[in-house]
């Protein structure tokens, strides 16, 4: 992430106005908007695959999947976020007409150089926040490996890493599949 010269302060609504007019993606750090990092091939190629599982997993089931464009807002602490893909199961969510959602279920980060510790730090600091959250994912684009953090207690989260040939779990939606989907049309790691 690149923080942007201008340090004006914007209000969360101000940074809503203006994000929905601008050609580029900025995540909202109490009144700073921080322009996003272009993703890679890689990334998108993760982050469309896990989707498509999300997507088809969740159909039923009330629960949402939202990729890429989606901001969760942790109004608590004054944030505004853009994770790669999160899922809601919360009514509240379904039937706002906002364009971020508040009550996550399980959020996403597909790591890369420029964000990896931004996204195993702060980021996931200020997640852990959302009391609704029961699972924060890091998938990493340049070897097959992903963690899983799963909320045992407001202070306790447990880690879990699954690396070539395991089948990935994530509870919080009752989904469980080969690591290798979601490395599916990624040749130069297999």
């Amino acid at each position: 992430m690149i923080l942007s010269k201008s340090h004006a302060y914007f209000t969360p609504e101000d940074y809503l106005e203006l994000e929905r007019i601008s050609p580029i993606k900025h995540e909202y750090l109490q009144g700073q908007m921080v322009a996003m990092a272009r993703a890679s091939k890689a990334h998108v190629i993760i982050t469309g695959n896990l989707s498509a599982l999300l997507v088809s997993h969740l159909r039923g089931t009330g629960c949402i999947a939202y990729a890429v464009d989606m901001k969760v807002r942790l109004p608590s602490l004054n944030l505004f976020y853009y994770p790669d893909l999160a899922v809601t199961c919360d009514e509240r969510d379904r039937a706002s007409a906002e364009d971020f959602i508040l009550y996550p279920k399980l959020i996403v980060e597909v790591l890369s150089d420029s964000t990896e510790a931004f996204d195993r730090g702060d980021k996931f600091s200020d997640y852990k926040a959302i009391p609704t959250l029961e699972e924060y994912v890091l998938v990493h684009q340049k070897q097959i490996l992903v963690e899983r953090f799963q909320r045992k207690s407001d202070n306790l989260w447990l880690p879990q890493v699954f690396r070539s040939g395991d089948t990935i779990e994530l509870s919080s939606i009752g989904l469980t599949c080969d690591i290798a989907d979601l490395y599916e049309n990624l040749n130069q790691l297999a």
